[in-house]
């Protein structure tokens, strides 16, 4: 039985990982696996598919420690991950990575690419803008986010952890901005051997289509599949479309 991971936000038997902004804010503080994933953890075939939701160190259950976010945080998180599943004793797994958590899963293709069967990614980016930096700025102060959007953050996290995290998140994020090209992960792309769908909501108000199409150029035999309705959390609002389009990719 094949097995998935979801990756995090900010990625198997299937591994998840989530992530997301403005009406879900990006890459700062996923509420769960569980929540942040949940029409997937619920819906998708338990006959051809076990699924794993993890939250990486400072989110969700993983806490302590408190999130931080050095030079490398997603190379660590894409180790944690794997590490993760090689405890778990899963010989091999295919990644689920939802902004954030597509970087990190596209990471952890091109760093362990004997361990990675398949990749789905939506929401991610492989460098950082100033178009990137001015939306990541917007959401800095999360007094300003909707109540819908905040309300279950604070509860899970109390605010000032959620407030802080989001600001560490914003600085962490644009660090990469000051690097050669904005680099975060682009000169891995072409280490990504495995099967790779890049999912794009043409709707997403905080990554734009070049991103999609970036990844897409660089990541040899990749597919993209555009929503013309989708926005950032298109696996939520669309989720019987994408979990069929998961599962024929993934089988």
């Amino acid at each position: 039985m094949p097995s998935c991971c979801f990756l995090e936000c900010w990625v198997c038997k299937v591994f998840m990982d989530c992530s997301s902004m403005r009406c879900d804010p990006r890459g700062f503080p996923k509420r769960s696996g569980e929540t942040d994933f949940g029409p997937q953890i619920k819906n998708l075939n338990k006959k051809l598919f076990t699924v794993v939701a993890w939250d990486p160190r400072g989110y969700g259950h993983s806490r302590p420690p408190d999130r931080d976010f050095p030079g490398d945080f997603f190379e660590r998180d894409a180790k944690d991950a794997v590490d993760l599943m090689k405890t778990l004793k899963f010989k091999k797994i295919s990644l689920l990575g939802w902004s954030d958590g597509g970087i990190t899963a596209l990471i952890a293709a091109a760093k362990y690419p004997s361990y990675i069967h398949k990749i789905v990614i939506w929401g991610a980016n492989a460098y950082v803008t100033e178009e990137d930096e001015m939306i990541y700025q917007g959401i800095r102060d999360v007094s300003k986010w909707s109540e819908k959007a905040k309300k279950p953050l604070e509860t899970l996290y109390g605010y000032d952890y959620f407030s802080k995290t989001c600001e560490k998140w914003v600085d962490g994020i644009k660090q990469f901005k000051h690097l050669p090209d904005g680099n975060i992960c682009r000169h891995l792309l072409p280490l990504v051997q495995c099967p790779t769908l890049i999912v794009h909501g043409e709707k997403d108000p905080l990554v734009p289509r070049f991103h999609a199409d970036f990844i897409h150029q660089h990541v040899r035999g990749s597919r993209l599949h555009l929503m013309p309705e989708g926005k950032h959390n298109l696996h939520l609002r669309f989720a019987n479309e994408f979990n069929k389009l998961v599962e024929d990719f993934l089988q």
